[in-house]
């Protein structure tokens, strides 16, 4: 029987972490940014400028072309740049994302490394 520990792992072995400071050199390109938390850690933090909303319960539902609630910023060729509490929950959706057929996806880690990276933010 799989446990937490065992889907983090495989999730980290497939989903390419990157530091802030990298990552923060993306910000204001055609990257997209995803904040995967629930709207109630976002709203205790703030998130990153601009990122988009996706929380990773709904993220099949939100990436999936075919969704009704598709957001068409999710395109498979979208250099995408996940974002959570501390890494966990952006290294599972982004596992997720590349077994739905996006191939450029990172995991960014949590929204206080790019705090403390000087990213930009917003409420």
């Amino acid at each position: 029987m799989k446990t937490a520990k065992d889907y983090l792992d495989e999730a980290n072995a497939q989903v390419t972490r990157i530091p802030a400071q990298e990552a923060i050199k993306k910000h204001g390109t055609d990257a997209l940014f995803v904040d995967v938390r629930d709207s109630g850690a976002i709203a205790k933090t703030g998130t990153i400028k601009g990122a988009l909303h996706a929380p990773r319960g709904f993220i099949e539902f939100i990436a999936d072309e075919n969704s009704q609630y598709h957001d068409p910023k999710f395109r498979k060729d979208a250099d995408i740049h996940l974002v959570c509490g501390a890494g966990g929950q952006a290294a599972l959706a982004g596992k997720t994302l590349k077994e739905m057929g996006f191939q450029k996806v990172t995991n960014i880690g949590g929204i206080g490394d790019w705090k403390e990276a000087g990213g930009p933010m917003e409420e």
